[in-house]
């Protein structure tokens, strides 16, 4: 199953230090439409001013995923874990049981921009845990790459206690990548790679162009004798005008 949600479509809040887009209800806000996808929960896009973040407070039967764009973030757990993490490097928590933690932006000069997941996990009344682990980002021009999955690489895929993988691309202009999967497997899809070489801005804040600016297009293929959802992202310089 595939759903396409656009950009617009995502709820915005702004809190001065916190500007956040939400793709499902979280917080304060709620609708219907968009509850959770399969078992991702929350999907938010985070920008935090320097020195900001969020203080201690807990979280329950939850996988947390955080995806830093660009900056650095800080991670506290009452489990004793602390460690900051950039672009190529992922976190992963499993609240499980219980655990308190705090997630700020170490700079005190430049902002913080990240993609935070969570997922229902597969079972209940899992043990706390955190990890951190790595990717090359130059890998991810034209592949997909896994960073979280249930199936895990010590170091270089985190674990995550679901039926579940999330995978990273990054395509030059006119570039294509496509996934393919069963058709009862669920696809939630987001542009998360940051641009090289400068910055946009759009109403205050930096953008990552990258993330902007691709075409998705989404197609039911058939190969050999099975079914296949197939999903085709295409860098910008290649998408055609709207009809």
């Amino acid at each position: 199953m595939i759903r396409i949600q656009k950009a617009d479509d995502r709820h915005h809040s702004d809190h001065g230090w916190l500007k956040s887009s939400f793709s499902y209800s979280f917080a304060d806000y709620y609708d219907p439409r968009y509850v959770q996808f399969g078992p991702m929960r929350v999907l938010n896009d985070d920008w935090i001013a320097p020195g900001e973040g969020f203080g201690m407070h807990p979280h329950r039967e939850m996988e947390i995923v955080t995806l830093v764009l660009s900056g650095f973030l800080e991670h506290r757990d009452s489990l004793g874990n602390r460690a900051a993490t950039t672009w190529g490097e992922i976190q992963r928590m499993s609240a499980g049981t219980g655990v308190y933690h705090s997630e700020f932006n170490v700079s005190e000069s430049e902002p913080l921009e990240l993609l935070q997941m969570w997922f229902l996990p597969g079972a209940k009344g899992l043990e706390p845990s955190y990890e951190t682990t790595k990717f090359d980002p130059e890998s991810l021009r034209g592949n997909w790459v896994p960073i979280a999955s249930s199936s895990p690489e010590e170091g270089k895929i985190a674990h995550v206690h679901q039926d579940m993988a999330i995978y990273l691309t990054e395509l030059e202009a006119g570039g294509r990548a496509e996934f393919r999967q069963s058709p009862e497997r669920k696809t939630p899809g987001r542009r998360a790679s940051p641009e090289r070489g400068g910055d946009a801005r759009t109403q205050g804040r930096r953008a990552n162009r990258r993330r902007e600016r691709a075409c998705l297009r989404v197609r039911r293929r058939r190969e050999t004798d099975a079914d296949r959802s197939a999903v085709t992202i295409t860098g910008a310089a290649a998408c055609p005008a709207r009809t």
